[in-house]
């Protein structure tokens, strides 16, 4: 049970994380998705889509993953234990991941003069 409250806490705070840039970027209808390699953005969602993306994504990623280390046996022998950590490792890259995301959106904006 404490696989699903970890995966709920991380979707949780993905979706603050996502509520609050979406009052800072309030006044965008896209937001950027995806950049090239010379910074340049390749194509952008609207701003509802591309904030709940990744709340979504860790919600079904890592409550995957507790369901899968709540109701089936470790993948190996030995590895009886370390559902936590790797749950616990899992939703603190996601939060990062969303993070970084977020503060290359803002940057795009600034760019543009506008964020």
């Amino acid at each position: 049970m404490v696989e699903f409250l970890i995966a709920g806490a991380f979707a949780l705070a993905l979706a603050a994380m996502s509520l609050r840039a979406g009052r800072r970027f309030a006044g965008e209808r896209l937001l950027p998705m995806q950049w090239g390699l010379d910074g340049r953005v390749n194509w952008s969602a609207p701003r509802a889509l591309a904030l709940a993306f990744m709340p979504v994504l860790g919600l079904l990623a890592l409550g995957g993953m507790a369901a899968m280390m709540r109701f089936g046996p470790p993948p190996r022998a030995g590895q009886e234990g370390l559902e936590i950590p790797v749950l616990l490792s899992a939703g603190v890259i996601l939060l990062g991941a969303h993070w970084f995301h977020l503060r290359l959106v803002a940057r795009a904006l600034r760019r543009r003069g506008r964020g």
